[in-house]
């Protein structure tokens, strides 16, 4: 690895919102702590939820296909997460969360690890949200590179965000079970 491993993810078996995403950026890798970056902020605007309530690890699970930072390619741009670490950690992180109510996919390496390879592009699978939701809401990353995505399906801010954030509060609803 080009930097020493350094693990980042949040999660508890009584957690209900699962955010499952691509691996840490580089202003997380620093921190220690999921999405504390822009796009953290933009995601806690998608989702309709506070600082306060996206850290609280008994409620939100926040889990990358690779936990630790890639690296930079050649453009400055976060490198794909690392293929072993899902192999190795994946399954069994995800069967320790047993109250995931709903499932926020960032990206399409979290969308084909929950909902299969050959769901077809980041966009085709995001325009079928419907076909997966409330359990499993597609999206692409926060990021401000995706500025342009969100300016031309528009229909995602209008039609999606309400129906997540509906789903995201239905699944934070009520007590946390003891397990």
């Amino acid at each position: 690895m080009p930097h020493e491993p350094r693990p980042v993810l949040q999660a508890s078996s009584t957690a209900r919102l699962g955010v499952f995403g691509q691996a840490p950026g580089v202003r997380v890798h620093a921190s220690g702590r999921p999405f504390t970056d822009p796009s953290g902020v933009r995601l806690r605007q998608w989702l309709g939820v506070d600082e306060a309530t996206f850290y609280d690890e008994k409620r939100v699970a926040i889990v990358p296909m690779g936990f630790c930072f890639p690296g930079l390619d050649s453009k400055g741009g976060d490198l794909p997460p690392r293929r072993e670490c899902a192999t190795r950690w994946r399954a069994e992180v995800i069967a320790a969360l047993p109250d995931i109510r709903t499932a926020v996919l960032v990206g399409s390496y979290a969308q084909s690890w929950h909902l299969g390879r050959g769901q077809g592009s980041l966009s085709e699978t995001v325009a079928r949200w419907r076909e997966f939701a409330p359990r499993y809401f597609p999206t692409p990353h926060p990021s401000w590179r995706n500025n342009a995505w969100l300016k031309k399906n528009s229909w995602f801010e209008e039609e999606l965000l309400p129906a997540l954030r509906a789903s995201v509060s239905a699944a934070l609803a009520g007590p946390v079970a003891a397990h």
